[in-house]
């Protein structure tokens, strides 16, 4: 896991990203705006060291912060 942990809403917002939600889909489903996610995510790839959704949830995954959990797609 990072050095800085995530908060609570970017691993949320990562876990729809594990279960391959866009980022429309995540601000429909959470009521925020898309440009919303697209900063939460910048901040999550951030604090992760990562440059892609790709990575980042395949770390998050390895490191635990992350469990196999798959959710309906709207």
């Amino acid at each position: 896991m990072p050095a800085r942990p995530l908060t609570q809403r970017q691993l949320e917002i990562l876990s729809l990203v594990a279960n391959g939600f866009s980022n429309k889909m995540i601000a429909s489903r959470l009521g925020i705006k898309e440009h919303t996610v697209t900063n939460i995510l910048a901040h999550v790839f951030d604090k992760m060291g990562v440059s892609d959704r790709t990575h980042a949830v395949v770390q998050a995954y390895r490191s635990g912060a992350l469990d196999l959990q798959v959710e309906e797609t709207p």
